[in-house]
């Protein structure tokens, strides 16, 4: 089985059907055990039957108890052996399925660690979500058509071919069930395959609105929008729902085949034998045996329209999976270094100038409009933004990732340490430390915690308040120390207090460096040496806060807005 720290191999990214096989392909020994184990257990159930007849027509009926007693102690070793190889199938198959499972969640893993900042961009989180909880299990246990779906069919030839001993006609009969019932099956994996894929897109969606609702309840509550956040929940539920029951329908009919058919193929087999055993064609044990091989039958046969269900399901998960393995990361196509000395940041699309070593604001009522901007000034969106004069697109991206970092107020919080959280992979000193944690205003953040900076943090920092959180994230972006900083809304989620507090020390932490926050609050306007207003994405306006509050009244009454609110709080 895979090695937690083995490279799992390229997979096979032209379709599901291939990215199977690749799993498949990745251990090929096991495989080939697992179909052989399979083969041979399913074939020795299908010689219970022919060492009964033995034991009848060469024993029981002509009164030869010492021939009697061979075949039934050779019906005894048969059975012992099958068990014993019954369960090393099932080992083996459980190995197959295992690693099946983690070498997809390790190249899952693996792609979105590659994907970076553009797997958010490029996917949802209930897409991945999903295809980590539902579709790498449906994957794994599609697999096991590698074992007993293999002998199952092996087992189907054999007794056809014992059958063929005792009569041709009954031989030719279940030779021609397996297609009647692949006709008749068929259709419905086909549909089945239909209504699984549009489940799981809208179980996708689902699951990222309840991560939505998870992350944003307070702020919905807040903003009196948890009534229509929950109409939407619960129309997308009932969807799901719906497509559940169609999918159930399906599923249903594909089960009840599975059961159904091969029980009507075995009692069409037995009839047709008990009519020749009647007209002397074929004796007593071979009527035995006959029954014994169509009920040995039933098995193979229900396996493979299970395996059909198990295989169409499978496939619908690969390629899902492999949808997401084609995500491509941000391409790297820059060749030019990034400029020698601190450099202006332009936005063309937006008019934005963020000049070097001047803490710049942007304001506007939307937003995402400035969150647009400082994605394509961090390099995070194609556009034609410069830096110093040179598109950034043609600047190598490891240089703009050295020396420029986009701190947005959302950004993941991993479950370790406080010091490891905020620290990252450098070693940083105590003072260092200490610096960033003043200038943030999260002094009191360390000393409530039992063990300091040393004390563990959850995924998320789901044990920290919406306020701690952000000063948290503002701490790690400060020990960063970038020459170029683009903070989005850093101060959001703090009382007026403390916020005032941390534009104060920010502006004098960073003091010769380049800054770029997004903001509406008045407390930190007032510090930016430049404020830009957009209007739908476009600069409006540009000047120091105080002069644009005279000036603009557009400026004047988003201000206004966030006063309201931040007295509102006092």
């Amino acid at each position: 089985m895979i090695d937690a720290y083995e490279d799992p191999g390229e997979p096979d990214r032209r379709g599901g059907a291939r990215y199977l096989w690749w799993l498949v392909r990745c251990q090929p020994g096991r495989s080939v055990a697992g179909a052989v184990l399979g083969s041979v257990w399913m074939v020795l159930l299908a010689a219970t039957p022919y060492l009964l007849s033995r034991a009848i027509d060469e024993g029981l009926q002509p009164g030869d108890y010492p021939a009697l007693a061979r075949w039934t102690a050779a019906l005894f070793g048969v059975g012992v052996f099958n068990a014993w190889l019954s369960i090393m199938r099932h080992r083996t198959m459980t190995r197959v399925r295992m690693d099946a499972n983690f070498r997809t969640v390790k190249v899952i893993v693996g792609h979105a660690v590659r994907l970076g900042s553009a797997l958010q961009r490029r996917v949802g989180a209930g897409e991945v979500v999903t295809i980590g909880v539902g579709d790498v299990q449906t994957i794994s246990t599609s697999l096991t058509v590698v074992g007993p779906g293999v002998g199952a069919v092996v087992a189907y030839l054999v007794v056809a071919g014992l059958l063929l001993s005792v009569s041709p006609l009954i031989a030719a009969v279940v030779l021609l069930g397996m297609p009647v019932i692949v006709v008749l099956v068929g259709p419905l994996l086909a549909r089945l395959q239909g209504a699984e894929t549009e489940y799981r897109e809208r179980q996708g969606v689902l699951t990222a609105r309840i991560a939505d609702l998870s992350g944003g309840l307070r702020v919905l509550n807040g903003l009196g929008g948890k009534g229509l956040f929950a109409d939407a929940f619960q129309r997308d539920s009932q969807r799901l729902r719906r497509q559940g029951y169609r999918v159930g329908a399906v599923t249903s009919w594909v089960q009840a085949l599975g059961v159904g058919l091969p029980t009507l193929f075995l009692a069409v087999v037995t009839w047709l034998a008990a009519r020749l055993a009647a007209q002397g064609s074929i004796t007593i044990g071979q009527l035995v045996s006959v029954y014994g091989y169509v009920a040995v039958l039933v098995g193979p046969v229900a396996f493979w329209v299970e395996c059909g269900y198990q295989i169409s399901r499978g496939l619908v998960s690969a390629r899902r999976v492999v949808r997401f393995l084609r995500l491509e990361p941000m391409p790297d196509d820059g060749t030019r270094d990034a400029p020698a000395e601190p450099s202006a940041l332009h936005d063309p699309e937006s008019g934005v100038l963020v000049a070097p070593g001047r803490l710049t604001a942007l304001a506007c009522a939307r937003p995402t409009d400035a969150a647009a901007v400082v994605d394509r000034l961090g390099r995070y969106a194609p556009s034609a933004a410069t830096w110093g004069g040179v598109p950034l697109g043609e600047i190598a991206l490891r240089q703009v990732r050295e020396r420029v970092l986009v701190a947005d107020h959302e950004a993941d919080l991993f479950a370790e340490t406080l010091r490891e959280l905020v620290a990252g992979r450098r070693e940083r000193t105590e003072e260092d430390i200490a610096s960033a944690v003043h200038t943030a205003v999260a002094d009191d953040i360390v000393q409530g915690l039992p063990d300091g900076l040393d004390s563990p943090v959850d995924a998320q920092g789901r044990n920290l308040s919406g306020g701690q959180r952000q000063r948290v994230r503002l701490v790690r972006a400060l020990l960063a120390d970038p020459e170029v900083l683009l903070a989005i809304e850093p101060t959001s989620a703090l009382d007026a207090h403390t916020e005032a507090r941390v534009a104060e020390r920010l502006r004098a932490a960073r003091e010769g460096r380049t800054t770029l926050v997004t903001t509406t609050s008045p407390l930190v306007l007032d510090r930016a040496d430049t404020v830009y207003f957009l209007v739908d994405g476009k600069v409006e306006a540009v000047g120091r806060h105080r002069d644009l509050l005279e000036g603009e009244p557009g400026y004047r009454a988003l201000v206004a807005r966030e006063e309201d609110a931040e007295e509102a709080v006092r």
